[in-house]
């Protein structure tokens, strides 16, 4: 429900900054609100795409092999849900590890734009209120 939710929120974020740059005056603080929504909420879509995978039972992403490199049978998966990562344990001790560095970047990388963007936003904010609003 909340990837539905996200991916809802994310369009809806998108159609209302091309909305916001057809209309002048443009406002940049605002501009910034709403693109820290697209960028937040699609993030949160993967994320919870990644997550929803792993309860399913299915290994997130990538699957384990049947046997390893020496030879010895996989004996169980563990999942973790973040970083969404599979591990693939054999009958000998070894583990490998899988973690999608393309699910990283998908998540990672909207959610930082989205904070560093929050952080641009109140500053272009603060920075046009008059200095009397300021000071309360």
């Amino acid at each position: 429900m909340l990837m539905l939710i996200s991916l809802a929120t994310a369009a809806a974020g998108i159609v209302t900054a091309a909305l916001m740059l057809d209309t002048p005056p443009l406002s940049l603080p605002r501009l910034c609100a709403v693109i820290v929504l697209v960028f937040s909420s699609s993030a949160a879509a993967v994320y919870c795409y990644g997550w929803f995978s792993v309860t399913m039972g299915g290994p997130f992403p990538e699957l384990c092999e049947d046997r390893n490199a020496s030879g010895a049978e996989l004996a169980s998966m563990q999942q973790e849900y973040w970083p969404l990562r599979s591990a693939c344990v054999y009958s000998d001790g070894a583990t490998v590890e899988h973690v999608s560095m393309l699910i990283n970047v998908l998540v990672c990388v909207p959610a930082s734009l989205a904070v560093v963007l929050a952080c641009v936003g109140a500053v272009l904010r603060r920075r046009a209120r008059p200095p009397a609003e300021r000071i309360s």
